[in-house]
């Protein structure tokens, strides 16, 4: 492999094992190549070995290209062929060469030099911000419906003067949080703090030069830029704007929850650029609209994207705590949709922002995840913070610009095609689990029953396409994601070494799992010898891993801390690589599942080793369906189920599968075999469409392909890892169905969550939990978000609870308990 080319020539990782301290040393130029192994195969290496080696020679992937079926146009322009090779720079080492002057005293201020450099103008911000909102029409109307609502017209049909100014004030206290007042000579001095802070507690801030090239192109063609990265720590706010205010872009306007609107710090946020949104737009004691708060909201951004400025927006609304990305929250993305067709702007070009951090600064989110409620933020908790930044260093951090795309080719193709009807997991999961059940005939991809699919007034159809934007989006910036050491090394003690391992082994697999990221076109944010990379990691994962000196050949041994708290935090980091392999942890465990039952069960007809390749898609999918809250697989214009095929036929790449001979396939009975399939599994899940069934030869090779699982100890070895990738998921989903069995409802959601996390939380007390890390609260959570969603509950709203009882469909315990063998299926025991 030529790994040179893989190398991000910006930072030695080294470690020293007598002293046990990790050292750094940065070099503007440096072009450290990865540390050969030549030990025996690992499993990874192994299982994917033959299918690899017309990789072995490639570069590092670029990542972040927009949808060449949404956005066709935008994904041939910004880019060009040497983009990809311009390679990664370290943002925050400065020295006298990135400034205009040389000599001693420029080396000594280089730093101040280079933040006076930096092109930032008063005229280059929004101006008059707040007198054009209220002057705007929107507003005044809303201000007199919020003044009729307090008060009753007199007897000459005006309203009371008395109302409407109170009305007015409020108006203007609202604009006063959410307007905010750029200072640029703050932004240069908070330049020049970060620069300090940043090389004080991060080792590296490593940004794609080519990245940076098309944002910088797409700032010339004067349009509107809206940044949406992952959140996954306070930290981000600051991050976004500091790389570009170095590299001579606009800072943007950030939104920012309401929640960090506090004394002094609220003052530097919004003098930076951040405008103090709430986390919820309706905050009304009656429930109802707020009408007044939503128009200055509008007519806010409105302004802001008139004024051609650049926005950055957090999706996912909150910092993710699980270490995947969350779903996204399309409420402020829908405003930016409305903007753009209430002309406020010619078009406006839309940038996902993958985020990856070597370790958080707030470390680890273990208090939440053991259901304790939130902190709320405060000026002793930020400075608090702050000093304990200062006392640690939290590594690497990794920031990908996505390729900037137009928001309005995509809302115009999405208005020319057909609108698929949005399925819900009722329609498409809950006949995979009860197939005695009547289910829905629905065809993924059948067209929704809208009056006029380009009419953008009809309210389903503006909320479908901004939430297929928004998970766009947010799978795009997933995707750009780099893959931290402490995500490979987190990953490959939990689920490869959960009992320990020789360090030497530990590196062996490190080295071969990080080739399968790059095999998979996921770009990595280390380089470097891989022991000295192995060890950085382990470095910063610290209480997480216990270090033993064995007595053999003097070597380490190295062990994962799997006990509650602990394990939440090792698992936070492991689910950073999840989405690389989500996917074939998908097929794996469905492979597991069509096998146990069939072991169970048994098939007439068919050979115990064979899988139809349609019943292997169908369960996948099912599967997906069922964590979808955990991770997405395929893009809102792909066919899920074809993506699940894709994914099978990388596994015959592997030779993890094998095609059934021609003949083998000639003796099964495939009537049979289909009629039984068809009967157990729902047409919603199907892969085929109607154009495959036509064409003969297409339709008939994918009804009649049979597969073989290898039975090679590698690839075994490797199916068992991947399952376990999901091990947790499962287990407690499966423990939210059996904690069903023992629902007695009406109950309040918030009640039911306590009770199920406490469950979980007890079932890893009494070892009675394969894996720790299940009885996590964002589990909890989204298994009863779940669970509403396929029709399990049925919730009412009262006042500001939500209210949880059994559907009728599960009211029979019969049907409690089918859920539970539907999820148990593919769990390993």
């Amino acid at each position: 492999m030529d790994d040179a080319a893989l190398s991000l020539g910006a930072i030695d990782v080294s470690y020293s094992s007598s002293s046990a301290e990790c050292t750094v040393s940065r070099c503007k130029h440096s072009s450290e190549e990865w540390g050969e192994c030549n030990s025996r195969p690992t499993v990874f290496r192994s299982a994917t070995l033959k299918w690899k080696e017309t990789l072995l020679g490639r570069k590092r992937p670029f990542v972040g290209r927009c949808c060449y079926v949404c956005t066709p146009q935008s994904r041939d322009k910004l880019f060009n062929s040497s983009i990809p090779s311009l390679g990664l720079r370290n943002v925050i080492y400065i020295n006298e060469t990135h400034t205009r002057h040389r000599g001693w005293l420029a080396r000594r201020l280089c730093y101040v030099l280079f933040v006076q450099e930096r092109d930032v103008q008063k005229h280059m911000f929004a101006n008059n911000v707040t007198e054009n909102v209220l002057n705007s029409s929107r507003v005044q109307n809303a201000i007199v419906e919020e003044a009729l609502e307090m008060s009753a017209i007199d007897d000459s049909g005006q309203l009371d003067p008395r109302i409407l100014g109170k009305v007015k004030k409020k108006t203007k206290r609202i604009l006063q949080e959410m307007v905010a007042n750029v200072s640029p000579c703050l932004i240069r001095l908070t330049g020049w703090v970060l620069l300090k802070l940043f090389n004080s507690f991060f080792w590296n801030i490593q940004i794609h030069k080519g990245q940076l090239e098309m944002v910088k192109a797409a700032t010339e063609l004067n349009l509107p830029l809206i940044f949406l990265p992952v959140h996954k720590s306070h930290i981000d706010y600051l991050l976004l704007t500091f790389v570009l205010f170095c590299h001579n872009i606009k800072a943007p306007y950030i939104a920012a929850g309401n929640n960090l609107n506090i004394p002094i710090f609220s003052t530097l946020i919004r003098k930076l650029g951040g405008f103090f949104i709430r986390r919820k737009l309706d905050e009304r004691p009656d429930g109802r609209k707020d009408v007044l708060y939503r128009a200055l909201l509008h007519v806010h951004v409105q302004e802001l994207l008139r004024q051609q400025q650049f926005l950055e927006i957090f999706l996912e609304g909150t910092r993710s705590r699980s270490g995947k990305t969350s779903y996204a929250r399309a409420g402020l993305l829908s405003v930016v949709v409305d903007a753009l067709y209430t002309n406020a702007a010619p078009d406006i070009l839309i940038i996902p922002v993958g985020i990856s951090y070597d370790r958080i600064i707030e470390g680890h989110y273990n208090s939440e995840q053991l259901g304790k409620p939130k902190k709320n933020e405060s000026l002793w908790s930020v400075a608090r913070g702050v000093f304990r930044m200062l006392r640690k260093n939290y590594g690497c951090v990794r920031v990908d610009f996505a390729q900037p795309f137009s928001l309005k080719e995509y809302l115009d193709g999405q208005s020319q095609k057909p609108v698929p009807a949005p399925l819900s997991l009722e329609q498409t999961l809950l006949p995979a689990v009860l197939p005695s059940r009547p289910n829905y005939v629905v065809q993924e991809g059948t067209e929704a029953a809208v009056p006029d699919s380009r009419d953008l007034t009809c309210e389903p159809l503006r909320r479908q396409l901004i939430a297929n934007l928004a998970e766009h989006i947010m799978f795009t910036a997933n995707k750009s994601c780099a893959v931290m050491s402490t995500h490979i090394v987190a990953c490959l003690l939990l689920y490869r070494h959960r009992q320990g391992i020789d360090l030497s082994k530990l590196v062996e697999d490190f080295f071969s799992m990080k080739e399968e990221v790059l095999a998979r076109d996921y770009d990595l944010g280390f380089s470097g010898n891989s022991e000295d990379v192995v060890m950085h990691a382990i470095h910063l994962l610290g209480n997480c891993i216990t270090i033993t000196n064995t007595s053999r050949n003097n070597e380490f041994f190295i062990t994962p801390t799997t006990s509650v708290p602990t394990v939440f935090e090792l698992s936070f980091y492991s689910n950073g690589v999840l989405h690389v392999f989500f996917k074939e942890a998908i097929i794996a465990c469905s492979l597991h599942a069509i096998q146990n039952k069939r072991h169970r069960n048994g098939i007439n007809g068919i050979s115990p080793n064979m899988i139809s390749q349609e019943h292997l898609v169908r369960k996948a999918a099912s599967l997906c369906y069922l964590l979808s809250n955990e991770g997405t697989v395929s893009l809102p214009c792909q066919l899920l189920c074809q993506v699940c095929h894709e994914a099978i036929e990388r596994f015959i790449q592997y030779g993890i599968l094998l095609v059934a001979e021609q003949d083998e396939q000639e003796e099964i009975n495939s009537s049979l075999a289909e009629q039984h399939w068809e009967k157990k599994l729902p047409e919603p899940l199907s892969w085929r469409s109607d154009e495959e069934d036509e064409d003969s030869d297409f339709g008939e090779e994918q009804r009649d392909c049979y597969l073989k699982v290898s039975q090679s100890q590698e690839h075994q070895q490797y199916i068992t890892f991947l399952q376990k990738l999901l091990g947790p998921l499962l287990e407690a989903y499966s423990s939210a169905a059996i904690f069903i069995h023992n629902f007695s409802g009406p109950v309040r959601e918030s009640e039911y969550l306590q009770k199920l996390h406490k469950y979980l939380i007890t079932r890893t007390e009494k070892n009675v939990a394969v894996y720790a890390e299940s009885a996590t609260y964002c589990l909890a959570k989204n298994a009863v978000k779940v669970f509403k969603e396929m029709g399990v509950f049925k919730e009412t709203k009262q006042k500001q609870d939500t209210i949880l009882e059994l559907s009728s469909t599960f009211l029979p315990h019969c049907n409690r308990q089918k859920l539970l063998e539907f999820i148990l299926g593919f769990v390993i025991l």
